[in-house]
C-alpha cells in the first residue's frame, strides 16, 4: 500500500469506496497511476474534465487568471465573472445567473427561486417542489430531500419538508400530484444519471413544460451531469425544444475547479434581490476564466463530433450477445450487462487499463467530450471483453 493510500485511510473521512489505484498525472484521456501504469479515463472525473486532464487551453486561462487575482468577494466585479454569465445567457437565451460552487448548490439555488417566486404571486403556501422518482439531486439534506431514491435518505432524518416525488414518464401522475399539493416547482433531469443512466421520454418532458407554463409553475431543470456539451447539445433540454424557467449546472462547466451555475429565465429573472442569496467562493476568477475557456469550445463541430462518438459507442455494444441494454444520449452512456455485474465488469476494465464508472446495474461511460477516436476505440475493445470473459 503507497503511503498517500495509508495515510489517506488514516485521516479521510470513509465515504468513499475507493478502488485501489492513486492517480499520480494525466494527460487528455489518459492517466498514469503510482506504478506508472497507463489508463484511458472513460469518467472524467464524473463528467467534470470536459476536455481532459491538464487542458492546455484551460490550464493557460487559469494561469494568467492566477497571475491576476485569484480570489475577490463578491461585493467586487471581477471580469471573469461578468463575461462567463453573458456567455451563458447568450448561449442559452436564460437573462441571469446566479454562480456557486457544485450542482448540489446550484439547485439548491433553484428552489429557493421557485419558492420565492411562488410565494409573491400565490402566496407563502405555494411551497412544494415535485421532483421525479429515481432522481438525484445532491447531497445537502435540502437536495437529498429533492432526490427522489429513498434509500438516500434512511439515515438522514427528517429531510427538508415541502418535496413529493412523482413516477418519471408518467404525465398524469404528476398532474394528479401537483393538484394535491400547493406546488411552486417542477424539477426534473432529462437523463437521471445517477439513477442509471436513464432519458426522460420526449413526450413527457414536453407535456410536462406546457403543464408547468399553463400554470406558472417554476420548471427547473437539473443539468448537473447532463449540461455543457455532454449529452451532444450544449444543454440535455436542447434535445427536446423546452425553454425552462431555471438550468442548473456544475461538473463539466468548471472543467476541473469547483463551479456552479442557476441560470435563471426571463419569468424568474428578478426574483433574487440585494440579501436573498449568496456564496463567498461563488464566481471565482479562477474558476470562472477556466470556465469561459471550456464553454467558448463547445460550439457546433465539437457537439457533432460528440454525437459521432456516441452512434460508435451505441452500435459496438447494441448487437452483444452479453449486453442486456444500451442507454443514454450523447457521451452520458450506460451498459446493462446481461450475466455479469457492472462492478464486476468493471474491475476487469481497471486491471486492463480502462476507467469506466457504475450507476445502478450499469456501466457508466462519462469521456472527455474530445476523446481521441483511437483512445475511445482502443477503450470500447477493452469494455467488450470484459464483457465477454
Amino acid at each position: 500500500m503507497t503511503n498517500t493510500k495509508v495515510i489517506d485511510k488514516e485521516y479521510v473521512a470513509g465515504t468513499y469506496n475507493r478502488f485501489p489505484v492513486e492517480i499520480v498525472s494525466g494527460k487528455g484521456s489518459y492517466v498514469y497511476d503510482e506504478n506508472g501504469k497507463e489508463y484511458i479515463d472513460m469518467g472524467s472525473g464524473i463528467g467534470v474534465t470536459s476536455f481532459g486532464i491538464s487542458d492546455d487551453v484551460w490550464k493557460n486561462a487559469i494561469i494568467e487568471q492566477l497571475d491576476k487575482v485569484q480570489h475577490m468577494s463578491n461585493l467586487y466585479y471581477t471580469q471573469p465573472c461578468a463575461e462567463l454569465a453573458k456567455l451563458l445567457c447568450e448561449k442559452t437565451g436564460m437573462k441571469k445567473v446566479f454562480f456557486s460552487n457544485s450542482g448540489a448548490e446550484s439547485n439548491e439555488c433553484s428552489i429557493k427561486v421557485a419558492r420565492k417566486y411562488a410565494a409573491e404571486k400565490k402566496g407563502p403556501e405555494y411551497s412544494t417542489i415535485v421532483t421525479l422518482v429515481n432522481s438525484f439531486h445532491g447531497r445537502t439534506l435540502t437536495t437529498l430531500s429533492a432526490t427522489g431514491q429513498d434509500h438516500y435518505h434512511e439515515l438522514f432524518q427528517p429531510l427538508t419538508p415541502g418535496f413529493v416525488h412523482t413516477p418519471a414518464n408518467d404525465l398524469d401522475a404528476l398532474i394528479e400530484t401537483v393538484k394535491n399539493n400547493k406546488v411552486a416547482g417542477i424539477m426534473m433531469e432529462i437523463i437521471q444519471g445517477e439513477g442509471g443512466v436513464l432519458p426522460l421520454d420526449g413526450e413527457f418532458v414536453k407535456g410536462v413544460a406546457k403543464f408547468a407554463k399553463e400554470n406558472d409553475i417554476v420548471l427547473m431543470i437539473d443539468e448537473v451531469q447532463t449540461g455543457n456539451g455532454r449529452t451532444g447539445e450544449l444543454y440535455a433540454y436542447m434535445n427536446y425544444g423546452i425553454e425552462p424557467d431555471v438550468v442548473s449546472t456544475a461538473k463539466g462547466i468548471g472543467g476541473g475547479l469547483p463551479l456552479g451555475a442557476t441560470m435563471l429565465g426571463e419569468k424568474v429573472q428578478n426574483v433574487l434581490g440585494f440579501g436573498d442569496h449568496g456564496s463567498t467562493f461563488g464566481g471565482n476568477p479562477v474558476s470562472c476564466a477556466g470556465a469561459i475557456s471550456i464553454i467558448n469550445r463547445i460550439d457546433e463541430d465539437l457537439l457533432n463530433d460528440v454525437k459521432r462518438k456516441s452512434a460508435y459507442v451505441f452500435d459496438a455494444f447494441k448487437g452483444m450477445e452479453e449486453v442486456e441494454s444500451v442507454c443514454g444520449l450523447g457521451l452520458m452512456i450506460g451498459i446493462k450487462p446481461k450475466n455479469k455485474t457492472a462492478a464486476d465488469v468493471l474491475k476487469v476494465c481497471m486491471e486492463n487499463g480502462v476507467l469506466c464508472l457504475t450507476a445502478k446495474d450499469k456501466i457508466r461511460l462519462l469521456p472527455a467530450l474530445n476523446i481521441p477516436m483511437e483512445a475511445l476505440e482502443k477503450a470500447v475493445a477493452v469494455i467488450k471483453n470484459a464483457l465477454a470473459e
